[in-house]
């Protein structure tokens, strides 16, 4: 939101109405209004996604304080997959007051309770701050940022830390899918490292409408589903 939104290349300050998601891009036939530099075609696509997502949520939901509480964690998601996607890095002016915002939503019992929430949020982040370490120690090398460990943190404090094995579980599924996928169809130089954060964000959205499930259906395959 600050500083206000500039043209990269002229530096114009994009006023208010040259700023409508989507439909100021498709006015302006996607390039700026004042110097006509080409604007990429993924402002509006991260606009488009945005709303289809949103509007999952309000319909899955409802209305209720769980919804405003969800859709403003799906937005912080996407700006920090975005981020970590471009620059590797999350930042903790989004991630830290997100995990804290999840604590004090527990204390009203909003998504979980706050006994859950607190271990959730110290699980979260000693689980990967262990396994960095010992891969680190193992290989002399960084597998992955302290961005990572306060992410999953954050989910830990929203979601409690009975779904944090999912989400673990889950993101690196798709870590490992999406990695190698780019590695083989796009070319990508396995020795470039590959942000991590942006699937624990996609595996941790997942976890809110389907972790549930998810972790009965891994206790059956497991064998570690007891009938009572």
């Amino acid at each position: 939101m600050f500083p206000r939104s500039r043209c990269p290349k002229c530096k114009h300050l994009i006023s208010v109405l040259e700023n409508i998601p989507i439909i100021s891009y498709l006015l302006q036939s996607g390039k700026c209004k004042h110097c006509e530099t080409k604007i990429s075609a993924r402002y509006p696509i991260i606009e488009g996604f945005t709303a289809v997502i949103s509007l999952f949520v309000a319909l899955q939901l409802g209305v209720s304080w769980e919804t405003l509480a969800i859709l403003c964690l799906t937005w912080a998601l996407i700006a920090l997959s975005m981020i970590d996607f471009d620059h590797q890095l999350l930042p903790d002016s989004i991630t830290l007051p997100f995990m804290w915002l999840g604590i004090f939503l527990s204390l009203f019992g909003v998504i979980t309770d706050l006994r859950s929430s607190v271990i959730g949020a110290i699980a979260g982040y000693l689980c990967l701050w262990s396994v960095y370490w010992v891969f680190k120690i193992l290989t002399k090398k960084e597998g992955m940022g302290y961005g990572d460990f306060k992410l999953l943190a954050l989910f830990g404090a929203w979601l409690g830390w009975q779904v944090l094995p999912v989400i673990v579980l889950l993101s690196s599924f798709v870590g490992a899918v999406i990695g190698i996928s780019l590695i083989v169809f796009r070319g990508r130089d396995r020795n470039i490292p590959i942000p991590f954060g942006p699937y624990i964000a996609i595996a941790g959205w997942i976890a809110i409408f389907w972790g549930d499930d998810l972790s009965n259906l891994y206790l059956r395959i497991s064998g570690i589903a007891v009938t009572i």
